[in-house]
């Protein structure tokens, strides 16, 4: 059996185990996290279309503002995103960030500029982890139909852009999180859950939120908890 044949049984077979157009999503721990997926080139262009909507309804389902395949178990450089954003007032600069495919996304920072708040993850089940990410981005790529990416994007949909790109080559978020921030769901919610500001944490838990805000967060160096 060819490697096309293996992704084209697995694909077959995990679309056949969700019925209810929902798949469980992968955790950490599992080596196709860890690995750089596949370049889509149009493997199961005949299957695509039903795995979209899988990939979809399982993030919508979770619930998350972002799911890569590997999530689901299948080493293809596909994404799904989608956030209904909030108020003007929120400082993560969350606007909204309609659905939409990306097909071997990449991306590369604007400027110098990081800015650092709590992010979760749905393959890091029950904790979140403040991280620092380029505030703006240049996201290249393609979307399902072919048609060419290249477009400036900023604040919370730049990072749910980063968080997924990076999935598809092999990282997890709290790679390169401030490990001193982390925090299971309760202590997000009792404590650190009422505001996206991630100040109060920093000095309650003790780490340096201008260092991370540089890019330098003590995890390594740079390449609420709403989960991609």
């Amino acid at each position: 059996m060819t490697l096309l044949d293996r992704l084209r049984e697995d694909v077959e077979t995990r679309l056949e185990a969700a019925p209810d157009g929902i798949l469980p999503i992968v955790q950490a721990g599992h080596p196709v996290l860890r690995h750089p997926a596949m370049p889509y080139d149009g493997q199961i262009d005949d299957l695509l279309p039903d795995l979209l909507v899988v990939m979809r309804e399982t993030m919508r389902a979770a619930p998350g503002v972002g799911l890569a395949a590997p999530q689901i178990g299948i080493s293809l450089a596909l994404a799904v995103v989608e956030d209904a954003g909030a108020d003007e007032s929120d400082p993560r600069e969350r606007s909204a960030l309609p659905y939409r495919v990306l097909v071997n996304p990449a991306y590369e920072p604007i400027s110098d500029e990081h800015v650092a708040f709590y992010e979760g993850c749905l393959s890091v089940r029950g904790w979140s982890a403040v991280r620092a990410r380029h505030r703006s981005i240049r996201l290249t790529g393609h979307d399902e139909t072919g048609t060419k990416l290249d477009e400036e994007l900023s604040g919370w949909s730049a990072r749910i852009v980063q968080h997924e790109t990076d999935h598809l080559n092999g990282e997890l978020y709290i790679d390169r999180a401030e490990l001193r921030s982390l925090a299971d769901d309760e202590a997000m919610g009792r404590w650190w859950g009422t505001s996206p500001d991630p100040a109060p944490a920093a000095k309650m838990l003790g780490f340096d939120l201008h260092r991370i805000h540089s890019g330098r967060p003590g995890a390594g160096p740079p390449t609420v908890a709403d989960r991609t």
